[in-house]
């Protein structure tokens, strides 16, 4: 595959300005996903996503759908499936990653990206929310925590409303500890239909700039929501 982007460098962790990427957010190619260079690029706000037979790619599309935790749309239908689950914060990382993989037939979730992000997990920068019902695993999501901005990657549901009450739960979190916001990434509906909102990805950068470096910690409440 013929890129006209820059290519990293193996032993450089120092990406291409994310202010000047296009639109859709190109922003570099290859590279590897160690810890250094996930974090650097996360705290620049970039993430990689690439195709099975693609080289490893690296974006910043403008623009960006943020979800401010106070902005979490509950509705009454939602507050009765909240019921039905227990709600549990990064106590089964691995297994809400690989739900997450196995879910999603397209999926972007490599052997190499699990294997990248589970570490990140170990080192304690990759968080997970999850689901119960009956002690098994039902629906949950992860991301990468920079700062108060928690960066999120993926979610699942096998019963409707699990991701939905993760999510609830994320931010009700946040707005205990004194989370600023979710990065979500992509717009979508769904999305937006839960509170989340567009954002010019040069107001979403320096938004990031006064966020990451605070010393926030997403911990355990008894009661996430």
């Amino acid at each position: 595959m013929t890129l006209e982007i820059p290519k990293l460098l193996d032993k450089e962790y120092i990406f291409p300005d994310p202010y000047k990427a296009s639109n859709k957010g190109l922003l570099a190619w290859g590279g590897d996903l160690c810890e250094k260079r996930l974090l650097s690029a996360y705290e620049h706000g970039i993430f990689p996503w690439y195709s099975k037979n693609d080289p490893i790619l690296w974006w910043s599309p403008n623009p960006r759908l943020l979800l401010f935790p106070h902005n979490f749309r509950v509705t009454k239908s939602l507050k009765k499936s909240k019921k039905k689950f227990n709600i549990k914060y990064n106590t089964n990382f691995e297994q809400v990653i690989s739900t997450c993989k196995h879910l999603r037939k397209d999926t972007w979730i490599s052997d190499e990206m699990k294997k990248a992000y589970t570490l990140l997990h170990v080192k304690g920068h990759a968080k997970s929310i999850e689901c119960y019902q009956d002690e098994k695993l039902v629906g949950g999501l992860y991301g990468i925590q920079i700062g108060s901005v928690f960066c999120g990657e993926s979610m699942f549901s096998k019963i409707s409303d699990a991701s939905k009450v993760a999510l609830w739960a994320l931010c009700s979190m946040m707005q205990k500890n004194g989370g600023d916001f979710i990065d979500c990434q992509m717009p979508t509906d769904h999305l937006i239909s839960l509170g989340a909102e567009v954002v010019n990805r040069k107001d979403y950068l320096n938004l990031l700039l006064t966020c990451k470096n605070k010393k926030i910690y997403f911990n355990q409440a008894k009661t996430l929501i």
